[in-house]
Formats: structure tokens, C-alpha cells, sequence
């Protein structure tokens, strides 16, 4: 520091000797706890008040309208007269080296905020609604309204707000230390809504500079602009009361759930090919999604993401909705707007990996602060991301804060959370020696397990009939088990096993389909091990595996007559249901996530066939329990006969509550006549679906509406029923007498 003024007076310059390094360490931007000298907190404990202002040529006191002595030719400025004649929370005004005049509270002199017991919970990872405590939180203290900022950073030596407020510049407004806890905060008073900002923070062992968006920020700028936004949040008008009620009352285990899996900045359009609003969506989707019979729309990831082409699975705003559709007021009213409407709405959450983007979370103070510093325990190889740190509290409370956020602040009714497989195992996808074996040995990832299960022990504590969804592809056990019972606690889990199982068998040509049979019968031997959901996702569309639709084979009469009778076998089948967008209605071309699904392919009566089957599957899985009431218990299932490879057909029957549907598909091109199968009880049945019904656009072949049984015991069963089964495709029978 320079030499001091001899305008001062003996007594201030002898304390300003005694802080000398202090100063020189605020000058330098390297002062872990400014509010030590700064400010009203100093000048009440006998010394003088001081002021840090770069690129000022004036600071005064409002009041009392005095000067503030520049020290030398620093960027201090100190005041020496009485303290008592400054008010509690004074004002400045400053004239800058370009001549502009601005009027301010001093951020220095208030008081920290936040609480011991905040910070204590936090360290502790039990703090769940820490997302009201750290990032940008807007407060009135005594009457000046202000944005707190606080943000998790130990090893730094110093963290600075930056911002369009103070030029991004981090020496002028350097925040102040909580010690032990790793948080900083400062209070900036008078900032409006919508500010932008960063925090600037310099690694105390290196003393590299980096410049971070806030990680628990609620929103950010449109990529590629990477701030954090500011904006105060205006209470919402919810209009869902009717629904949350009877959501923690739900038994959901045995309610219907067909999920459609969409992909917002995809689904659909303007003519200059933009994105939508949140707004215009939920007005299209829910009209579409009543359409279409749809209990559920899940999302692809719609928190804040800088590439477009992850889209949404390399997150970077953990608490802060995309601001490619809206803001967060626009989001409140998509979900609200499907809650009424009797629509759920399910996020994907992706607490396995984070981006290694230079603003986000990637050594976040210098340091492998939320991943791991070996590459062998923090780095996905595959997906060029970082692995989190579930050991560390800080870590996992910003994670479980994070899935509890969308469900308090959003009234989302479900998370599928994202590659659980990937968290559980440590060797997962690398090779011998590229791993580190737990502390007994072994390839369990023992943080990541006590994570997931406390993470839906407290889901399902706070918010009951929340649905807590797995994307798990091993056979790990008791992924959906309670975790009393040494299960992971998830409510379902993705059924991978199957879905690889049916597709395979389904592009095999139907003449070889008879060598391939047990791909459809082998997963009923672990069916009810899990509450299984049964998915046809975005990850089977993309990346040349081609589109369902061109998945089939033979030529294009097969291949529709192929893709329904898929859907159909996946809606009596045991499972709640998943469906990717534009599969409902027999898209050709493999989903392209730049642009809009080829909705113009509709007016074709093949792609109208498959929509009108879906809407109809959907109807009839929503009204007729027995397709869904024991979706996860042997109770609702029961073989009528699976061996009948040579001709590839399979029957079974699906029954709850005393009444049984009949379920007869046939996986070849051939009309098989007089085909006899069993039926527990005589009497009549109604074919109440066709998947060959020409209202399909199918051949409409097979039998009749109604059949009778006769006494033909069949498939140890009193009674039978001859069929006459359509080509490629699957009748399903109720009994009406």
C-alpha cells in the first residue's frame, strides 16, 4: 500500500499501520474476509470506517454528508469522525472515473445472515431446503431490499460476487467467510430483480482465478451466455390443490401409469423452427395427451444445460428450469396447467455425472470439490463427464436439496433419476486396473448406495405419492424393495432386460422367430422381482439404431402391422408403460432433436392406424383393471400357453378383482384358423381390440366380434375357444357372459 495522507489524524493512522496487510490483501483480491475490515462491523469495534471503491475519484457519506479521505493513492477511503452520527445501514455516493454519480448502501454494513444451525445442517448433508440458504436469496433487512449471496467454496482464499451490477469486477464486492463451513456470503442491498452474476473465486493454494456460475442459481442466461439470473420469484397462483390431495393418497402400485416421454425443444416447433414457450406447450400437450390417453409426461431433462445436443443429461443448473422454453414462472405453469387438466408430470434428474464446462461444477473452487480428484473414481471415461462425491455431505445435501427443490417449488410427481447403474458399481464400463475397489474389496460404490437410499427414504417421507424411478440395466437387487428391508427405495425401475429381449425379437423375420421364442417368455421368470416399468425410450431412437417404426422387418405392410402388434404386447403385458414421443405414431425417420417429429406423417392412414391403436391401448390399460391392478404381482398374470414356438404365438390371460382378459398374439405373417386355446370358465367373449382391425389400417382378419366357448377341455382348462388370429398382430378378449 502507498504512502498514507498526512490529513489523518495520529490515532487512525496508527490502526491503519496495524492492518496494513489486510488492506494490501483487499487490494490484491485476495482477502478471505473482508467484512473484517470493511464497514460499519469495523468501526464499531474503535476503528475508523473504511471503504474499498476502485476506479472512484469521490465516496462520500449521504449522512452525514461527509467526504471520505482517499489513503494515499489506494482505492481506500476512511472516515474519522464519530460513528454514532452514521446511520446503521448509511449510504455512499460515488463519483467514477467516467463521471457517473451513483447513491448506495454499503454492503459492509449489515450484518451476516446466515445462521450457525443453517450451516451446521449443511455440513452435516441434512439440509434439505438448502436451496433457500445459498445462492442468490432476496431479502429486506430493516426495510432495504437486497439479494444475499452465498455459494460453498473452503479451499478458496477469496470469492467475489461479479455481476452487470459492479462492472464483473471482483474486487468490489468481495464476500466474507463462515469459517469451518466453507460458505461465503455477502449481502448486496439494492440490486432489482433480473441482475446478472457470477462468483469470482481464487484458489487459495494456487491462487488460479475462476470465474463460476452459482450452483444452486434458479435460473440462467439462454446458452451459450453462461450467468446466473437473479430474479425474484412472485408467489404463484396454483390451481393443483384438487391434485397433490389425491396424489399422497393414491396407491399408485395399482393405478394406471402410461408415461409419454417427450423431449420439449423437439416435440414441436414454430414455423421458423424455435422453441416454444412453456405456456404454448402445456396448452398443445395436454390437449394432445388427453387425445392420446396418457396418464403421464415425462421429460426429458429440462434443467439448465449449456450443449443442446445432451439434451438435458450434462447439467449444469441443478435448481434452475432451461431458459430455452421460459422462465421459472412459465414452468410453474406447464406442470400446473397438466395437474389440472389430470395430467402428471415426471422430470428426469441426473445426479450421476456433471459437464466438465469451465463455469460449472468441474473443480468448482480450484479444487475436486463435488467430483473426485482421482480420475479412476471421478471421471466417466464414456461420457467425457464427472463422477460425484457422495462421501462428501456438502455434496450429497446439494444433490438431495436439488430432487427435493422440483417437487416443493414445482409439484413435479416423479423423478426417473438417470444411469443409477453407473453409481452403483465402481468398475462400471472400465477396464481391470482403471478402478478402485471399496474398503472391503469389492466393485460397490458403498456412497453412492447410502445416497440413492436416502435420497428416496426422504422423498417418500416428505412427499407421499412422489414417484422415485430408476434407470437401472443390471440386476442389482431390490432396486424398487423398501430401504427398511435392505432395498434401494426406489418406487419402479426401467425394465432394460425386456425391452432389449422384445426388440431383438422383433427384428428378427418372422420366419426365424420361432429359434428366438424365449426372448418373450424369459422375463416373466423375474417379472415380479421389481415394479417394472416397460420402456420404448428416446435411447432406442437415436444414434442410427433407427426408429421403432423401421426397427420391423419385411416390407411396409409388416412393418406397421409389426409395430403394432409391439405396442400391443407392451400394454398387456405386466408394467406401467413408456413410450418416446413420435413412436405413437409410427415416426420412420430416427428422432432428430434439432428439429420437429415429422408430424406431417400423420395424414398417412399407416401412421393414422398406429395413433388410433395407441389411444385405444391407452383406453382400454386406464379402464380395465385387470391390465394394470397387479401390474407387479404374480396375481395378474397367468400363461394360457407360452411353448408355442414352431408357430410363434403366445397367450396368456391378465386378471384382477374376479374378471380376466384373454391375450392371443401371433408373431408370424400367417392367418392360423381354428387356433385353440383354454379359457378358464365357459361362456362368451368379446374381442375388444384387433391390432389388425382395419380402424388400423390393418388387413382386418381373425375372428369375429363375439365367440363362444365350448366343452373342449384345452391347456389343462375346463373350457375353449377357436380363433381365428390375424397376421402379425395380437387380439385381446373380455368375457361378457
Amino acid at each position: 500500500m502507498t504512502a498514507l495522507t498526512n490529513e489523518l489524524d495520529r490515532q487512525t493512522l496508527s490502526y491503519l499501520s496495524t492492518v496494513r496487510q489486510d488492506l494490501d490483501r483487499i487490494a490484491n483480491a485476495a482477502h478471505y474476509n473482508p467484512c473484517a475490515v470493511l464497514g460499519r462491523q469495523q468501526c464499531q469495534s474503535d476503528g475508523p470506517l473504511l471503504c474499498y471503491s476502485p476506479d472512484t475519484l469521490e465516496l462520500s457519506l449521504e449522512q452525514p454528508d461527509q467526504s471520505l479521505a482517499r489513503i494515499g493513492d489506494s482505492d481506500f477511503f476512511v472516515y474519522t469522525g464519530d460513528p454514532q452520527a452514521i446511520p446503521r445501514y448509511y449510504r455512499l455516493r460515488r463519483l467514477d472515473t467516467h463521471q457517473r454519480v451513483s447513491l448506495f448502501h454499503d454492503p459492509y454494513s449489515f450484518p451476516l445472515q446466515i445462521s450457525d444451525e443453517d450451516l451446521q445442517l449443511f455440513s452435516a448433508g441434512r439440509h434439505f431446503h438448502i436451496y433457500n440458504i445459498l445462492g442468490a436469496q432476496f431479502k429486506c433487512i430493516d426495510g432495504i431490499d437486497g439479494i444475499r449471496f452465498a455459494t460453498w467454496a473452503p479451499n478458496a482464499e477469496r470469492v467475489s460476487v461479479i455481476g452487470d451490477f459492479n462492472n464483473w469486477d471482483g474486487r468490489r464486492h468481495p464476500m466474507c467467510s463462515r469459517g469451518i463451513s466453507g460458505v461465503w456470503e455477502l449481502f448486496i442491498p439494492d440490486l432489482p430483480s433480473g441482475s446478472l452474476y457470477k462468483y469470482e473465486i481464487r484458489n487459495r493454494d494456487s491462487g488460479a482465478i475462476l470465474t463460476k456460475t452459482d450452483p444452486y442459481s434458479q435460473q440462467m442466461e439462454l446458452r451459450p451466455r453462461t450467468a446466473s439470473v437473479a430474479k425474484q420469484a412472485l408467489p404463484f397462483p396454483w390451481q393443483d390443490n384438487g391434485w397433490m390431495a389425491a396424489r399422497a393418497g393414491q396407491a399408485w402400485l395399482h393405478e394406471p401409469l402410461s408415461i409419454y416421454e417427450c423431449h420439449l425443444g423437439s416435440w414441436q416447433r414454430d414455423r421458423d423452427n424455435h422453441f416454444l414457450n412453456y405456456r404454448e406447450l402445456a396448452h398443445q400437450l395436454v390437449v394432445y395427451l388427453k387425445e392420446t390417453g396418457f396418464t403421464h409426461i415425462q421429460l426429458l431433462p429440462i434443467t439448465e444445460h449449456p450443449l443442446d445436443a445432451s439434451w438435458g443429461y450434462q447439467t449444469t443448473g441443478y435448481f434452475a428450469p432451461t431458459s430455452r422454453f421460459g422462465d421459472a414462472a412459465d414452468f410453474r405453469y406447464f406442470v400446473d396447467y397438466c395437474h389440472t387438466h389430470e395430467i402428471g408430470v415426471l422430470l428426469d434428474w441426473v445426479p450421476a455425472h456433471f459437464p466438465k464446462d469451465e463455469h460449472g461444477l468441474a473443480r468448482f473452487d480450484g479444487s475436486a470439490l463435488y467430483e473426485h480428484e482421482d480420475p479412476r473414481r471421478g471421471e466417466h471415461r464414456d461420457w467425457g463427464t464427472l463422477i460425484y462425491n457422495y462421501g462428501r455431505n456438502e455434496v450429497k445435501n446439494f444433490l438431495l436439496a436439488s430432487a427435493l427443490y422440483w417437487l416443493e417449488e414445482y409439484h413435479i410427481d416423479g423423478l426417473r433419476v438417470d444411469a443409477v447403474a453407473s453409481m452403483l458399481y465402481l468398475d462400471y464400463s472400465r477396464e481391470a486396473g482403471d478402478w478402485i475397489p471399496n474398503q472391503y474389496g469389492g466393485n460397490e460404490n458403498l456412497e453412492a448406495i447410502a445416497f440413492l437410499r436416502e435420497l428416496n427414504s426422504v422423498v417418500h417421507d416428505c412427499y407421499p405419492g412422489a414417484l422415485m424411478i430408476a434407470e437401472e440395466s443390471t440386476s442389482w437387487p431390490q432396486v424398487t424393495r423398501p430401504v427398511h428391508l435392505g432395498g434401494l427405495g426406489f418406487s419402479m425401475k426401467w425394465n432394460m432386460g425386456w425391452m432389449h429381449d422384445t426388440l431383438n425379437y422383433m427384428q428378427q423375420d418372422p420366419v426365424y422367430r420361432r429359434y428366438n421364442h424365449d426372448q418373450l417368455t424369459f422375463g416373466l421368470l423375474y417379472i415380479f422381482n421389481e415394479n417394472f416399468i416397460l420402456p420404448f425410450s428416446h435411447d432406442e431412437v437415436v444414434h442410427e439404431k433407427s426408429s421403432l417404426l423401421n426397427k420391423m422387418p419385411g416390407d411396409e405392410w409388416q412393418r406397421f402391422a409389426n409395430l403394432r402388434l409391439l405396442y400391443t404386447y407392451q400394454f398387456t403385458y405386466p408394467g406401467k408403460k413408456l413410450l418416446f414421443m413420435g413412436s405413437e405414431f409410427g415416426q420412420g425417420d430416427e428422432w432428430n432433436s434439432d428439429q420437429a417429429l415429422d408430424w406431417y406423417v400423420v395424414q398417412y392412414p399407416l401412421h393414422q392406424g398406429v395413433r388410433r391403436l395407441v389411444t385405444d391401448l391407452n383406453r382400454l390399460y386406464t379402464t380395465q383393471p385387470a391390465l394394470y391392478r397387479y401390474d407387479f404381482d404374480y396375481a395378474g398374470f397367468e400363461w394360457i400357453d407360452c411353448h408355442d414356438s414352431d408357430q410363434s404365438v403366445l397367450s396368456y390371460l391378465r386378471t384382477a378383482d374376479g374378471e380376466h382378459l384373454l391375450v392371443v398374439l401371433n408373431y408370424t405373417p400367417v392367418i392360423r384358423k381354428g387356433y385353440r386355446i383354454g379359457t378358464p370358465t365357459s361362456g362368451s367373449y368379446r374381442v375388444i381390440l384387433n391390432s389388425d382391425s382395419v380402424y388400423y389400417a390393418g388387413s382386418n382378419a381373425g375372428s369375429g366380434e363375439v365367440l363362444m366357448t365350448d366343452d373342449t377341455p384345452w391347456m389343462g382348462r375346463p373350457a375353449s375357444l377357436c380363433l381365428d388370429l390375424p397376421p402379425l398382430a395380437g387380439l385381446i378378449l373380455a368375457k361378457i357372459t
